[in-house]
């Protein structure tokens, strides 16, 4: 009998070989064959994917916040989590495609009494038995349990995937939260400079007022730039103040005992990464091959769903001894063996099944929809960082000389008024525009800083630095 049955899981398991899901064929990717930019990199340039973000940023700080937001970030902490949900609904899935055996001992004593027995007399029976039982294994001719279990599979890859890609995604936000932080700092340091010296400078108003050296006008113009300076100083402070909350949260615990942190000006990000083609997006993004597994996902589930429409065949089976004696269950004659087969044919389910399967083809067209939704969103991100990759260096350099020319005007601005050639006035529009363009300039400066991350991250950089979960054997 023994023999018999494992033949006969053999014999399923090599049938169970075919499936009735559609052959999958890859979507083609809904953008243009190239990159609409002037940019030029070298062919021997770093690729994002192939590069760990510590090779990318070279500041201290950040460095040490970056890697406590991998350890303590609780998003990246729910999307591992997720990662062993998964394997472990697929470990659930593909056991059903292994026979299920049990040990199994069971006794029984049972009374008749004497208006029931044949014999006219009550009557105390004993059933005893000891053995192993196949519980319920579907013979998978058509594929549906394998299917599920192929589902399961690209599901956990899929959402290990997504853990990667909110790996890389943690990495970018901790870096443009600490450049927005240190933007703002540095501009409240501008704003609280500006502030003094247009204080210091309507003192000297109101003693030149009080003197009648100059008009009331003079005054109340010296006292609104003070004033406004001191609300650009309150609104930065409070914007950097928001900022660090932001970080904070990002990194998953208090902003402590960190490297001291490095000015925009002196801070180097790498832009010289490997573009390649957006057919490359394909491979090197995680969210794309997020997608993709999903849509594998999909197609998998209608081959489950087809297979509804065909024949069920499951095995339940029992090989041991049996006796009404426990001290019999093991002498000569009482081996006990039980086979049952079972064959389920759907033929009237209310329209159940046909449902089922449009639902699979309607998931499954979602599927690529997505898939390919996630392909132009890539080609869109690399598309804008290069762009602003080409024009932001010439356009800080353009702000840069904008700063000389303003400090320069303010300097002539002020001999003519110390020499009594111009107006109170020259001077004040020539700061006026000077902290303005001083402000420009250090936000150009971040957006070229966050420009550099963007590009890192939406050409699918970088290699883990953390344990990743490996995939189970399919």
């Amino acid at each position: 009998m023994i023999k018999q049955l494992t033949l006969t899981v053999l014999a399923a398991s090599v049938l169970s070989a075919c499936s009735m899901a559609p052959k999958y064929t890859r979507p083609d990717a809904p953008v243009a064959a190239n990159y609409e930019t002037s940019s030029a990199t070298a062919s021997n340039a770093p690729r994002a994917s192939e590069m760990g973000w510590r090779a990318l940023f070279g500041d201290q700080r950040l460095q040490a916040l970056i890697s406590a937001a991998l350890a303590n970030n609780r998003d990246l902490r729910v999307a591992a989590l997720r990662i062993e949900e998964a394997r472990s609904l697929y470990n659930i899935q593909s056991a059903d495609r292994l026979p299920n055996l049990n040990g199994v001992a069971t006794g029984n004593r049972a009374r008749t009494p004497a208006a029931l027995s044949s014999t006219g007399s009550s009557v105390v029976t004993s059933n005893y038995q000891v053995g192993l039982s196949l519980a319920s294994f579907e013979l998978d001719f058509f594929g549906r349990v394998r299917s599920l279990s192929d589902a399961a599979l690209a599901q956990y890859l899929s959402t290990e995937e997504a853990q990667r890609s909110a790996h890389i995604t943690l990495v970018s936000e901790v870096a443009k939260a600490y450049l927005a932080e240190r933007s703002f700092a540095e501009q409240q340091a501008l704003a609280q400079q500006t502030y003094e010296a247009r204080a210091a400078a309507y003192d000297l108003s109101k003693q030149r007022f009080e003197v009648g050296a100059s008009s009331g006008l003079d005054l109340r113009q010296d006292e609104a730039l003070t004033q406004n300076a001191k609300v650009a100083e309150l609104t930065l402070r409070r914007q950097r103040a928001q900022a660090l909350n932001a970080l904070t949260l990002l990194v998953g615990q208090p902003l402590t005992d960190l490297p001291p942190a490095q000015p925009l000006s002196e801070q180097t990000i790498r832009t010289d990464l490997f573009i390649g083609m957006p057919s490359d997006l394909l491979t090197q993004r995680p969210d794309i091959r997020s997608a993709e597994q999903s849509l594998l996902a999909a197609n998998a589930n209608i081959g489950a769903a087809r297979a509804a429409f065909f024949p069920r065949i499951s095995l339940t089976a029992g090989v041991g001894t049996a006796s009404n004696e426990l001290s019999g269950l093991f002498e000569g004659g009482s081996r006990a063996w039980s086979f049952a087969p079972q064959l389920v044919l759907p033929i009237f389910q209310g329209g159940r099944n046909i449902a089922n399967l449009n639902l699979t083809e309607v998931r499954k067209n979602i599927a690529v929809a997505n898939y390919e939704k996630s392909i132009q969103v890539a080609f869109r991100e690399v598309s804008d960082a290069l762009v602003a990759r080409d024009l932001l260096d010439e356009q800080i350099e353009a702000q840069r000389l904008a700063q000389v020319a303003q400090e320069q005007r303010l300097n002539l601005a002020d001999q003519r008024f110390q020499n009594g050639i111009s107006s109170s006035l020259d001077v004040l529009d020539a700061q006026r525009e000077l902290f303005s363009a001083q402000l420009t300039l250090v936000q150009a400066r971040l957006l070229r800083l966050t420009n550099a991350v963007d590009l890192y991250r939406s050409l699918g950089g970088g290699l883990l630095e953390t344990t990743v979960a490996q995939a189970p054997a399919k």
